[in-house]
């Protein structure tokens, strides 16, 4: 089989098993039409490229429908089913516009022609096909919200602010818009409006007013009912994410107390009756039904893993795409059915994570494990594979990556810093100002637990991660300059001023929260944050690769710190390519992975 990219990949039975694992086809959560489910659009990388797909369940025809170079993600159903609305960017580079083509199939056409390209910031679509709620972010503008209305000859203007904001909702009866936006200037912990299609404030919401506590509120969704103007929202007034249900035309708040430990999230079912309800706790996930009539929470019966997205039917099923670090992803229902069965190779499976728990500065850090099934007594080679973000969390889900690196006889560890998600606000928030240093003392103390415990050889440490990940690694290696053998930097952080200059306005606004100001107005902190700083203490040989049309880590910053390596003469390789902020070609990410196996089994001692 020859691949949509032109490169005729090895025969199944050549192929290593991390290469199959990349190539094997896989398919995201299918989102469905509100008032057509039969129609449903997902994502998958079935001919190599990941681009979307429409499927129609009544015939169980499939179709791709989007087909670029470098792929095509984001898309969204409208309520109808008619329309498949997607963003076309240049290259990745995550700026462009809206287009949309026929469920069945047919030309794309531009969905807003009013509209000048701009990075995305929400979209939300009206039940009568034709009513746009769209959200735009540019440099110039700020954020900017617009609306299309049936028989319009323009889109209207209903917002605009410098600071960062985005669509959350359109409600059922399209006659209200739901706002999340930062005009406080704190892009961690957003606010809410709820506005009429004039623009119009209904109602507001922000948790950041009057208080010591910084906390934060995010949409989740408008009840699916007609003239019913409660609207779902995540809060953080307990310490942690968990959802309240918030009138927006009466002002009542009504606190759902869920006695879950960890991040909670919700959905609606679809008859307004009961909640859908996401619990994520110590890097796994799992499903349970909030009745609204009687307060009962019930327990969906999924396996022990990850649940990375799911969704409640009309016919009271609940779909849900489902991993473990051992077992590959699936879509599955609670009617015990696979949903979405992706012809072609299977993954093959990888190895089961260990949880650690080591004492840190900040307290207990939890760390994900994964050994060689078959692994020596001895200590073994070691990579740190630490994750974007910053607020993120790794989790116990599969991932070609790290079974890589299992595969080729390492132990992969997985730690989940302060700034990751899923362990408390406190946990998130506790990086701020002494960015990128407060996540490296927890790494620090995961990688003392993993030397003294015999798992890692302290000769052959590998320090690895992309994009926030990228940027510790670069920061790790500079100052902690002995405490590893390889650095693997994918579209890092480098030069964090550079930086700043360079990356579009959103990310601008998080580094202003983070930092406590701009460049200008905290240089220090700036300084201490930023792996060029270092630069001239890195000792081990540094192998960095960068998207050239990448938005939120811009080249030229990473070409100032690669300069500095090459001007000392530091063991340094560097790998460009024609995307954005990562590949969603297959061929290109399993080229990536690839390269840094080589350059790690090169350049760690035998």
């Amino acid at each position: 089989m020859t691949e949509s990219n032109g490169v005729t990949p090895p025969t199944d039975a050549t192929m290593p098993d991390w290469e199959k694992r990349f190539r094997a086809p896989r398919v995201s959560l299918p989102d469905w039409a509100e008032d057509a489910p039969d129609r449903s659009l997902f994502v998958s990388n079935a001919t190599g490229t990941y681009e979307l797909y429409a499927w129609d369940r009544a015939t169980g025809e499939q179709r791709r429908a989007t087909d670029r170079a470098n792929g095509t993600t984001d898309g969204v159903l409208s309520p109808d089913g008619a329309w498949i609305w997607w963003f076309d960017d240049t290259d990745g580079d995550e700026f462009g516009t809206w287009k949309r083509q026929p469920f069945e199939g047919g030309d794309d056409t531009e969905a807003v022609p009013g509209l000048a390209a701009s990075y995305p910031a929400g979209l939300a679509l009206g039940r009568d096909g034709r009513t746009a709620v769209v959200g735009r972010s540019t440099d110039e503008d700020g954020t900017t919200i617009h609306v299309v209305r049936p028989g319009s000859e323009a889109p209207v203007e209903i917002y605009r602010h410098h600071e960062s904001a985005g669509v959350g909702d359109l409600s059922h009866d399209g006659t209200l818009i739901a706002i999340e936006h930062t005009e406080h200037g704190d892009a961690m912990h957003g606010a809410l409006r709820v506005v009429r299609l004039d623009g119009s404030t209904v109602a507001e919401l922000d948790d950041s007013k009057g208080g010591q506590e910084e906390l934060g509120l995010e949409v989740l969704g408008f009840a699916p009912v007609a003239g019913d103007t409660r609207l779902l929202v995540g809060h953080q007034r307990r310490g942690r994410w968990e959802p309240m249900v918030w009138d927006v035309t009466t002002g009542e708040e009504t606190d759902l107390a869920l006695d879950l430990p960890g991040d909670v999230s919700a959905e609606w079912c679809p008859d307004g009756s009961a909640l859908l309800v996401v619990h994520e706790f110590e890097a796994r996930g799992e499903l349970w039904r909030y009745e609204f009539a009687t307060g009962a929470l019930t327990k969906v019966d999924t396996p022990v893993g990850s649940v990375s997205g799911a969704t409640a039917r009309p016919d009271g099923s609940v779909e849900y795409l489902w991993s473990s670090a051992a077992e590959p992803s699936a879509v599955r229902s609670t009617t015990g059915d696979v949903v979405l069965d992706p012809p072609g190779m299977r993954a093959p499976a990888s190895v089961p994570v260990e949880d650690v728990w080591v004492e840190g500065p900040g307290g207990r850090i939890h760390a994900l494990v994964q050994k060689p099934a078959d692994a020596p007594a001895g200590p073994l080679p070691t990579v740190f594979e630490i994750h974007g973000g910053p607020t993120w969390h790794d989790s116990d889900a599969f991932a070609a990556g790290p079974a890589a690196w299992v595969d080729h006889g390492y132990a992969v560890v997985r730690v989940n810093y302060r700034g990751s998600t899923g362990y408390g606000r406190e946990w998130t928030d506790a990086l701020k100002h002494r960015v990128g240093l407060i996540e490296l003392e927890d790494i620090a103390a995961v990688r003392e637990w993993a030397v003294s415990s015999g798992l890692a050889d302290p000769e052959r440490l590998v320090l690895a991660g992309g994009s926030w990940g990228g940027f510790l690694t670069l920061l790790g290696l500079g100052t902690q300059p002995g405490a590893w053998a390889v650095g693997l930097a994918a579209v890092p952080v480098a030069d964090y001023v550079t930086a700043y200059e360079d990356e579009m306005e959103a990310l601008k606004a998080l580094d202003r929260t983070l930092f406590g100001g701009s460049p200008e107005e905290v240089p220090e902190r700036f300084r201490v944050s930023s792996p060029i700083t270092y630069v001239d203490d890195v000792k081990a040989p540094v192998y960095i690769s960068a998207g050239v049309n990448d938005p939120r880590c811009p080249l030229q910053q990473i070409d100032n710190y690669v300069d500095r390596l090459a001007a000392r003469d530091a063991v340094h390789e560097v790998y460009r390519y024609d995307a954005g902020h990562g590949s969603l070609v297959v061929e290109e990410r399993i080229k990536q992975v690839a390269l840094e196996l080589d350059f790690a089994e090169r350049h760690l001692p035998n």
